[in-house]
């Protein structure tokens, strides 16, 4: 069968299905409106906790209303952001409708998926500089805390406090203990971060207090005692704390994940939203 060149012959032009000028527009503006949210729900839950009120709301309360507004930033972040992309999106002519929901829903999750790279890119640069801040901080802060007596040890390690008190002088005199003992005993105490002091450390450490201190065997064993459970104590909330940071972190990564979830899926049906009344005009 062949055609004359009287016969009609629909021709339509090639359209890319994505247009990125919209999915751009879009991801912009998710990514405008995703900052502008985390900074209201950081101001709100700033002013819902004080450290120096005893009525501040539970962890667990806490921990789910920043769930909730992470969803609902998502929510809203997203359904902008796709509905942009397939507002945008020229329209298709000669296409089956069916394809042309498809492409819209497609720029509404790529909308989100661009969005999404341009806010890990945000949070990457921002944790970067307060993690070095507070690098420097910690690091000041420890170095002030072990003092000029040295435990012996880089990371954990009584404070220059708990060795001062540990080889006080007996009586009331000019006498100083011996700095090698001090930095010595240091070393054995900042063991105990891997467990109990071995009864041999223990008694050396006795002997230590006893011929620096004056103090007789029995008040420097106590002497001793009291130092180790001061230490244990606050490697125990150290541990405590770090095992709380540890289920918030993971509770938080939870969370985004889902919050995310949400997000790519209200992306979809926004620009399918926004192609359909493009279509309309």
């Amino acid at each position: 069968m062949s055609y004359s060149s009287a016969d009609p012959v629909a021709v339509h032009p090639l359209r890319p299905g994505l247009s990125w000028a919209g999915i751009f527009g879009g991801a912009v503006v998710a990514t405008a409106v995703t900052v502008m949210l985390t900074a209201l729900g950081s101001g709100i839950g700033l002013a819902w906790v004080s450290p120096t009120s005893h009525d501040n709301p539970s962890a667990l309360t806490f921990t789910v209303g920043a769930a909730i507004w992470l969803i609902l930033v998502q929510w809203i972040a997203s359904f902008f952001g796709g509905y942009l992309a397939g507002r945008l999106r020229p329209s298709l002519g000669g296409v089956h409708r069916d394809e042309v929901t498809f492409r819209d829903t497609a720029s509404g999750f790529v909308t989100w998926a661009v969005a999404a790279l341009f806010a890990v890119g945000l949070i990457a640069s921002g944790a970067s500089a307060f993690l070095g801040s507070v690098g420097k901080a910690v690091t000041t802060v420890a170095g002030a805390a072990s003092g000029s007596a040295d435990s012996g040890s880089a990371g954990f390690g009584p404070s220059g406090y708990m060795l001062d008190a540990m080889f006080r002088p007996s009586q009331n005199a000019a006498q100083t203990s011996s700095p090698q003992a001090k930095a010595e005993a240091g070393r054995i105490l900042a063991t105990e971060v891997a467990g109990p002091i071995s009864a041999s450390d223990h008694a050396f450490l006795v002997q230590l207090v006893e011929a620096q201190t004056g103090l007789s065997q029995a008040d420097a064993t106590t002497r001793v005692d009291q130092t180790i459970a001061a230490e244990q104590k606050v490697i125990d909330e150290t541990k405590k704390a770090a095992n709380a940071a540890r289920k918030a972190a993971a509770a938080f990564a939870t969370y985004t994940f889902f919050s995310m979830l949400i997000g790519a899926f209200i992306a979809c049906v926004a620009g399918a939203i926004g192609g359909r009344q493009r279509d309309r005009f």
